[in-house]
């Protein structure tokens, strides 16, 4: 009696997620950046990071993102004087050039003019240390002690031409202790960015993919 035939089905490859490119502005250490590097290089994450621009050549984070093997570039704002607009049309280019379709604030410490917000108008993410629209600008940690607020936190929101306007995509708090300091109320603010940033750029990227 024969055998009935048998035929060993082959797996489906798993699905490889789709990832959207983006590229990372920085002006320092980038600590966020960091986090997000370490998001991107899960296989289930859907970004790509595709560049890494800075506008200090002496920034700690291209050291980072080079160490990661990512692509690197400086455009350094100082050759262009009070010439923002020149600036950020060199930086545009580049940008274009890598094909990014999202652009990812992280630590970059130039006021942008509305021509750059304009280019990428809704495709432009920062985050913020503070809970928006609380405390925009400067010195967040410092303000928010004086104030005597009892929360305090961090904000990933689309980029405007108003400062720290722009429609918030999330928000992530912490308390403020009463023997709190602006050092130690940003160490813990900033834990809460290195979760925040991922999280709210992946629901992003799954919406744009």
């Amino acid at each position: 009696m024969k055998k009935p035939h048998s035929r060993t089905r082959a797996k489906a490859p798993a699905k490889k997620t789709e990832k959207v490119p983006i590229a990372i502005l920085i002006s320092g250490r980038g600590s966020n950046m960091r986090a997000l590097i370490e998001a991107c290089a899960r296989p289930d994450y859907p970004a790509e990071i595709v560049l890494v621009l800075s506008n200090r050549p002496d920034a700690p984070g291209l050291e980072v993102a080079e160490e990661a093997g990512l692509k690197t570039l400086v455009i350094d704002h100082k050759p262009f004087g009070k010439d923002r607009e020149a600036h950020e049309r060199e930086i545009d280019a580049a940008l274009q050039a890598s094909g990014a379709m999202l652009v990812v604030l992280a630590g970059y410490m130039r006021v942008l003019t509305p021509w750059l917000v304009k280019a990428w108008e809704d495709r432009m993410l920062n985050i913020h240390p503070s809970l928006l629209p609380a405390f925009p600008g400067l010195h967040t940690h410092e303000a928010a002690i004086k104030a005597g607020v009892k929360e305090h936190g961090c904000t990933v929101h689309l980029v405007t031409s108003g400062v720290d306007e722009g429609p918030i995509l999330g928000q992530a708090s912490v308390p403020v202790l009463e023997n709190d300091t602006p050092e130690t109320l940003a160490a813990r603010v900033l834990e809460q960015e290195h979760l925040l940033y991922p999280d709210v750029l992946e629901m992003i990227c799954r919406t744009v993919g």
